[in-house]
């Protein structure tokens, strides 16, 4: 993904990894995020619309997001916004058409 550190399950040890590694690794569970009713959702290549649409989300999907960038300024059903969510490597969809009950930022910027 486009955010550092890695995800592990509670009590999975890396090969060759031991208790001080395991210390280091996030343990945290990725939280999915539903995505408006009754949308399909364009996924793009980038934070914005200028970005070519890589995949259609289906209605009812629900979306990880690791890091979220600025770009362009979309009107959708959880308003206005220029967030864009990260939710897979190169893949962003507007945030104001997911359901993550702010206005801002939940997560960190994409670097």
């Amino acid at each position: 993904m486009s955010v550092e550190g890695v995800e592990v399950a509670a009590g999975d040890v890396a090969e060759g990894g031991d208790a001080a590694t395991l210390a280091a690794v996030t343990t945290t569970a990725l939280r999915y995020y539903a995505v408006a009713p009754g949308v399909r959702l364009n996924v793009r290549s980038g934070p914005g619309t200028n970005y070519t649409v890589v995949r259609i989300l289906a209605e009812g999907a629900r979306v990880p997001i690791f890091c979220q960038s600025p770009g362009t300024t979309i009107t959708g059903p959880y308003g206005t916004s220029n967030i864009w969510d990260n939710i897979d490597n190169g893949e962003y969809v507007s945030d104001s058409y997911v359901n993550t009950g702010s206005d801002g930022y939940i997560r960190p910027r994409c670097s």
